[in-house]
């Protein structure tokens, strides 16, 4: 008989092998074990591993004592070419500093046993099992320990003269900004406090930001205001304190009301790249587009530009480290320039939400922000403007829902699509009492941005009440005060439509005097994987690839993001493909005040009735030969779109 010491051990060997503890056989090893900025890749090696399986893996945690099904994303061994030997090694790319440790598991997943992990991926998937564990690495931390300010990222303020700067620290510690005009010795430099908030674990609405699976502390958010900023020139800053460390010197060009020209990068529904799997697939194109505009953003040199993101920000939707990689994908473009954004339905829908009216049963009682019902959005950002909106649990208000600024010769103007917008509400308000205010002699364009589209050709039928509701309660407005160009997001495409009152086309060219509505663009293209498909054509039943309607100019399939140049005489959009880096469409818009400037005779291609398109080509070309022989003066040639680089979609 076995001794009751022999007994004991074996039962304990039982356990642990049941429960896949560690063995003294397999390794895992994580190196650097401490983490700077500039090394943040990490390489995973194992050996030793008996018997592979091509579903072996390694998860990954952060803080070390989360549990085994908790885990941040995980990372195939077969992705390592010696996988099948029991030893490899895999590297980690941007992971970013959660001011926390992390830690590294390796699990074992037979091929045909089932998962006994009851969450999915977004397409049903069953997520790995985490039962099996067989090695444990050391952990790795950032220096510091997230006391160095991360994800710095600027903004307008009311004044013009000012510049806000946000950035994350793992304390509430005092930060400073400090910052000087470019050239200026840094002892030269003017100081300026900063203010502290966050949020917690009771303010999240639903799962999974408010359950272990997703929540994670989203640090400290510091906010910061440099003042006095003298208009069009450049700026250096840091942020931080003497005994915590400062960040690096990063640079701006401040506001400029007065400037002759406007440059604005615009885009939605952008979602975050991470390099591994995660609980939902990976919208990988978002680095190729931040990648772009930061290459076009250094072409341009001293002039001045602004970032606009129209909704569904980071795709968090409610797991909060993927806030943190959003924010450090950005920082080389937002640090560096002003990041404004406006609120979309993965920022804020869940079905606790406040406003719900009877038409909108089916649009506003989703899950799709993941139960963070603003929070997030509204703590890690600040807009201009102090709009708000109660959330209905007891968290504190939904805010940055709808504003205005000028930029050079552009009044731009946010809106929530997700919070009440119809007449007579505090939003529908602000619009027009905002619309009303703008002097047109200084800024002869209005660009209104919104989520949710007020115009496409799409197939998401659920919205089609609330795009009524948009043309009934905001479009008159619209009309009413001349708005130049209407962008939105949350269809993951681009499509540009022509001039449109209440579905019906003002003119069909893409260049043009502004003919008395706004010309309306779907941008939401920039990186989120998702795209719906166009909606049926009732003259085409039996085409799988529906034909545009009438009234859509230009539509794709690609990733990219829009640049808007303007000047007092025109405003031109032009949307650019990630896959070359080329431009794909383009809208110029003439400004009403052309009257007396040369380029009048474009007028003539304004407000014209399709019926007469060939009339419109025709004196356009005529009129442009004669201006060329009398004054010498060579009209440059309309580019048609069909000459351009070709986009994959579905109609090619």
């Amino acid at each position: 008989m076995l001794s009751n010491v022999a007994i004991l051990f074996l039962l304990v060997l039982v356990t642990h092998l049941a429960a896949g503890d560690p063995t003294s056989t397999t390794t895992l090893t994580a190196t650097p074990v401490t983490l700077t900025k500039s090394d943040h890749a990490i390489t995973l090696q194992w050996s030793n591993l008996p018997s592979p399986s091509p579903l072996d893996y390694v998860a990954i945690y952060s803080p070390p004592s989360s549990g085994d099904l908790d885990y941040l994303g995980f990372l195939f061994l077969n992705a390592s070419a010696s996988w099948a030997t029991g030893s490899g090694s895999l590297t980690l790319q941007h992971l970013p500093d959660l001011r926390a440790p992390y830690q590294f598991r390796l699990f074992r997943w037979p091929p045909g046993e089932p998962s006994k992990n009851p969450r999915v991926d977004q397409d049903g998937d069953p997520l790995p099992d985490a039962s099996r564990r067989a090695a444990v690495s050391a952990n790795v931390a950032y220096r510091g320990s997230g006391a160095r300010p991360a994800q710095l990222h600027l903004a307008f303020t009311d004044e013009a003269d000012k510049m806000r700067v946000l950035f994350v620290c793992g304390d509430d510690g005092r930060r400073l900004v400090r910052y000087g005009i470019a050239g200026l010795r840094e002892e030269q430099w003017e100081e300026s406090p900063t203010e502290t908030r966050t949020y917690e674990r009771r303010h999240m609405c639903g799962y999974p930001a408010n359950d272990t699976v997703g929540w994670r502390h989203p640090g400290f958010i510091f906010d910061g205001i440099m003042k006095g900023l003298q208009p069009g020139r450049r700026y250096s800053y840091k942020v931080g304190s003497d005994s915590e460390g400062w960040s690096e010197t990063y640079s701006f060009i401040s506001r400029d009301t007065e400037a002759n020209e406007t440059v604005a990068f615009l885009f939605g529904d952008l979602g975050t790249y991470v390099p591994y799997n995660t609980y939902f697939r990976t919208p990988h194109e978002s680095l190729s587009t931040v990648k772009w505009i930061l290459r076009d953003l250094e072409a341009l040199g001293d002039k001045p530009a602004l970032i606009s993101h129209i909704g569904d920000i980071s795709y968090a939707k409610g797991y909060a480290w993927l806030w943190d990689h959003f924010f450090e994908q950005i920082e080389p473009i937002a640090a560096n320039n002003p990041y404004h954004v406006c609120i979309g339905n993965h920022e804020y829908d869940w079905p606790s939400q406040p406003w719900k009216p009877s038409w909108a049963a089916n649009i506003y009682n989703g899950m799709d922000g993941g139960g963070e019902c603003g929070i997030p959005y509204s703590i890690k950002f600040k807009m201009p403007g102090n709009s708000s909106f109660p959330t209905g649990t007891g968290a504190p208000d939904t805010r940055n829902l709808y504003y205005s600024f000028d930029a050079g010769v552009v009044h731009f103007v946010y809106m929530s699509t997700e919070t009440d917008f119809t007449q007579d509400s505090d939003q529908h308000n602000f619009l027009k009492a905002d619309l009303e205010r703008v002097n047109r002699s200084r800024t002869p364009f209005i660009v209104f941005q919104g989520h949710r589209p007020m115009y496409t050709s799409s197939n998401e039928t659920k919205d089609t009440v609330h795009r009524e509701q948009m043309i009934q309660h905001l479009e008159p407005l619209f009309v009413k005060h001349n708005v130049t160009l209407a962008l939105w997001g949350h269809i993951h495409r681009y499509e540009r439509f022509c001039p449109m009152k209440n579905y019906q086309c003002l003119n069909t060219s893409s260049r043009f005097v502004y003919p008395g509505a706004p010309a309306h663009v779907v941008i939401g293209m920039a990186g989120q994987d998702y795209q719906p498909s166009w909606e049926p054509r009732t003259d085409h039943p039996n085409v799988p690839i529906f034909p545009q309607p009438q009234r859509s100019m230009y539509r794709g399939g690609e990733f990219g993001y829009t640049k808007l140049v303007a000047t007092r005489e025109k405003l031109t959009l032009t949307y650019i493909g990630n896959h070359d880096g080329q431009v794909h469409d383009k809208v110029e818009i003439f400004s009403m005040q052309v009257d007396n400037d040369s380029s009048a005779p474009v007028k003539l291609v304004s407000a014209v009735p399709r019926g007469t398109k060939y009339v419109e080509i025709a004196g356009c070309a005529v009129l442009a030969l004669l201006l060329g022989f009398v004054a010498g003066f060579g009209v440059r040639k309309k580019t048609d779109s069909a000459r351009w680089t070709p986009v994959k979609n579905e109609e090619s």
